[in-house]
C-alpha cells in the first residue's frame, strides 16, 4: 500500500471589475499608502519609516485590529499595475506567503468607454488552506465594491 502524500496547490483568487470611472480617476488610489482611503477594511494606512532605502514597506492596520506590513514589489504608472508581498502580519497569518498584483485597463469603446478593468490576484503559498483562499476571494470583492465607490464618488466631485 503507497503512503498518502498530503494534498499540495498553490492557491490563486482573481477578482475584477468594471468601474464607473476613468482610469486616471481609479489609479488615484492605488498606492499602498492610501488603501484606507477607499477600502472600508482598513482603518490605517502608513509608511514604515527606517526599514530600507530601496523598497517602499507599508503598514495596513485592519479596523478588526489586524495589522499587516506590505513590501512594495513593483510599481509600474505606464502600465497601471502593482505588484506587493506581505512580509509580516499581526496575527501571524496562517500561510508562508502572497504575492498580490492589481492591474489596471481603460475601457476605450463600446458601451462600457470611459470606464477601468480592475483585476486583482493573489498567489499563496501552498500552505495556504481552502478557507484562506475563500476568505481572500471576498476580501478582494469587497475591495473593489469599496474602490468603485471611492472613484465614482471623485468622479462626481470633479464633474460638480
Amino acid at each position: 500500500m503507497s503512503e498518502s502524500k498530503p494534498f499540495s496547490f498553490i492557491g490563486e483568487v482573481v477578482e475584477s471589475a468594471v468601474i464607473k470611472a476613468p482610469l486616471s480617476f481609479v489609479w488615484h488610489f492605488i498606492k499602498l499608502h492610501e488603501f484606507d482611503k477607499f477600502w472600508s477594511a482598513i482603518s490605517k494606512a502608513e509608511h514604515v519609516k527606517g526599514t530600507s532605502d530601496e523598497t517602499d514597506i507599508v503598514r495596513w492596520t485592519y479596523k478588526d485590529g489586524d495589522v499587516i506590513e506590505l513590501k512594495q514589489d513593483e510599481h509600474s504608472t505606464l502600465e497601471h499595475f502593482i505588484t506587493f508581498s506581505v512580509i509580516n502580519a499581526e496575527p501571524k497569518l496562517p500561510y508562508s506567503s502572497v504575492v498580490n498584483t492589481i492591474r489596471l485597463w481603460a475601457v476605450t469603446s463600446g458601451e462600457f468607454a470611459g470606464t477601468t478593468f480592475v483585476r486583482w490576484s493573489a498567489k499563496f503559498s501552498n500552505d495556504a488552506d481552502l478557507g484562506v483562499i475563500e476568505d481572500a476571494k471576498y476580501k478582494r470583492q469587497d475591495a473593489l465594491k469599496d474602490l468603485s465607490k471611492a472613484a465614482e464618488k471623485m468622479l462626481a466631485e470633479e464633474r460638480k
